[in-house]
């Protein structure tokens, strides 16, 4: 399956209760993020993928975002190969704030693209 067979939805579809796993870095996701999203750095998935699944109601749909899409989509990959109904966010993070989508970090200043 290549990346452009993917399920993706812009960041428009997103369901304001949907179950967001950001796939980003630690100082990527304390810049910025979607208030209640996951975070998973793809660095650590593989490690921490029952972090997921205990999150995760059965059947559930995950909106797998990164940056702007690259790492999401393998993510994204890596869960549908184990039965998930996972979907790439595409544009990512720079979408979601280009979007007005609110966001909260722990730094002084909000996202900084």
């Amino acid at each position: 399956m290549g990346f452009g067979q993917l399920p993706q939805v812009d960041i428009a579809s997103v369901p304001a209760d949907a179950l967001l796993l950001d796939v980003r870095e630690d100082d990527e996701w304390a810049a910025g993020r979607a208030e209640g999203a996951l975070h998973i750095p793809m660095s650590e998935f593989v490690g921490r993928f029952g972090e997921l699944t205990e999150r995760a109601d059965e059947g559930a749909q995950v909106y797998v975002v990164c940056r702007v899409g690259g790492r999401s989509a393998q993510v994204t990959r890596y869960l549908r190969e184990r039965g998930l109904d996972a979907v790439n966010v595409d544009g990512g993070m720079l979408a979601w704030e280009a979007a007005g989508r609110p966001l909260t970090g722990d730094a002084e200043n909000a996202y900084v693209l």
